[in-house]
């Protein structure tokens, strides 16, 4: 029987911080830090895949192109995703295995360059809304766009920028390997910024498509084709919450599919923000998933333990009512902490 497993989703932010330039010094320090949170999941006993952003990144090698257009011909957009898979894979791997090693801790970890199959005919090829790189005045836009065929959009009186389509993920390449290596007890860092976009042509082949594809989504596909026990997203906050950015907002410590569905159709989870979440959320468990637990870095450690975090289960069936040592009373009417069994 194999040790249980865990996938865990974070922004390409965590490793390139606001007000950061972007070196590898700051970023492989970033690296660093999101090392020592990885760790903390396999001391609880966990095998675990790893699945990164990578926004700042690739916006930042899409600003070089530019600097170099006139010396140097620009990569399309899948290259450019290989490209930050693999160094920030390079820089994640280095300093998980360095502080796997800290720890006197016998593990291997491995980058596994990723390509996501999409489908073609997927409706946001028809409309592009995801933008991309850097902002553009009206004329290079214009020149871009008759040049390159791309899409350009205003964005908010900041210039143009280039919109891409953003398709939902089908399939994985290679999933057997990455289930294969975690079956070995290697930690697998996997779809970095949702895996480099493809899609399969008539002939059967695959090909390359300019396209970005949601973390989330990515990340539960490759959580429910290797089965995973637990699915990890980090975001910037603490607890999902009812209400959010409003006096009255509540917490959720936790909530089962039904009701995660309901504030859905609520609008309580707008796509720009918690919605991409909660939909990869439902469709891991749908799909045969157990728990996903959405916290931030800062209380992943204490939301493993049960104190903080929101966690999503199948059924609340699934869940019992516990109180956590918080230093207040749950009394009658009041918001429990709820806990998976």
């Amino acid at each position: 029987m194999r040790n249980k497993l865990a996938l865990i989703a974070f922004g390409g932010n965590a490793m390139l911080e606001a007000g950061q330039k972007g070196t590898a010094k700051e970023q492989y320090r970033n690296a660093q830090k999101a090392a020592q949170l990885m760790v903390e999941i396999i001391r609880k006993g966990y095998e675990l895949i790893i699945v990164h952003g990578n926004g700042p990144q690739v916006g930042n090698i899409l600003l070089q192109m530019e600097a170099a257009a006139n010396t140097i011909p620009a990569f399309p957009l899948d290259v450019c995703d290989a490209m930050t898979e693999g160094s920030m894979g390079y820089m994640l791997e280095r300093a998980i295995l360095n502080e796997l090693r800290k720890r006197s801790i016998d593990k291997e970890v491995a980058t596994v360059l990723t390509q996501v199959v999409v489908d073609r005919e997927d409706g946001a090829f028809l409309k592009p809304t995801k933008p991309i790189g850097p902002f553009y005045n009206s004329f290079r836009a214009a020149q871009l766009k008759k040049e390159n065929k791309w899409q350009m959009v205003e964005d908010a009186g900041r210039g143009f920028r280039r919109v891409v389509p953003s398709p939902l993920p089908i399939d994985i390449i290679p999933k057997r390997a990455i289930r294969s290596m975690v079956e070995k007890g290697i930690v697998v860092i996997a779809a970095g910024g949702g895996g480099i976009p493809v899609f399969i042509n008539s002939s059967g082949l695959v090909e390359g498509v300019e396209a970005v594809i949601d973390k989330d989504h990515a990340s539960a596909l490759i959580a429910r084709e290797a089965k995973a026990d637990l699915f990890i997203i980090l975001t910037g906050v603490d607890r999902v919450e009812e209400n959010f950015g409003k006096e009255n907002a509540r917490p959720i410590p936790s909530m089962d599919v039904d009701q995660a569905r309901r504030m859905l159709d609520q609008g309580q989870f707008p796509p720009g923000s918690m919605g991409p979440k909660i939909i990869a959320a439902m469709d891991y468990i749908n799909g045969g998933g157990r728990e996903v637990l959405i916290t931030s870095a800062e209380k992943l450690k204490a939301a493993l333990a049960n104190r903080s975090g929101t966690k999503i289960v199948r059924n609340r069936a699934d869940m019992k009512i516990e109180d956590v040592a918080t230093g207040t009373k749950n009394l009658k009417g009041e918001q429990a902490e709820w806990t998976i069994k």
